[in-house]
């Protein structure tokens, strides 16, 4: 893992040099992620409770966010800067985390270890962009009524 100020996001694969993105790293196919995103608070929080480092980017998650909480983007869209995401599903920490960052990773970050995200349309996202929810579709979408 690596911090970047700049990344470039790909609709229907993920950011541009990630290993979700190039299909390698330790996951499956029908496990993986486009995109995972984990909130700023939730890893001060796992910080302040286990003592674990994990706001150094040993989360392995590709983008931290501040000010939204999960809940606020659970099946909606969020636009970060040119980029368009949806939401996939909770993404919860791995045994192989605790290999890689440290034994106790994983546990510290428990059900708050983040998001999966898809790439609905791609572009150039940058540390400090905006993340603006999407207004929500679904609810127009299901107050209709097919009449036959």
């Amino acid at each position: 893992m690596r911090a970047v100020e700049v990344a470039t996001a790909c609709a229907g694969r993920g950011l541009d040099g990630d290993r979700y993105a190039a299909g390698t790293g330790w996951w499956r196919t029908t496990d993986g992620c486009q995109v995972t995103m984990i909130h700023a608070e939730h890893l001060a929080r796992a910080a302040r409770r286990s003592g674990v480092a994990v706001t150094d980017g040993r989360h392995r998650r590709n983008l931290v966010i501040s000010g939204l909480a999960g809940a606020q983007l659970r099946e909606r869209q969020v636009r970060i800067g040119e980029a368009l995401f949806s939401w996939h599903r909770v993404r919860p920490p791995c045994g192989y985390l605790d290999q890689v960052a440290g034994r106790g990773t994983a546990k510290a970050l428990g059900r708050h270890a983040g998001l999966c995200l898809k790439v609905v349309e791609g572009g150039v996202i940058r540390v400090g962009d905006e993340v603006k929810l999407v207004p929500s579709q679904r609810l127009r979408d299901s107050a209709r009524r097919i009449r036959l």
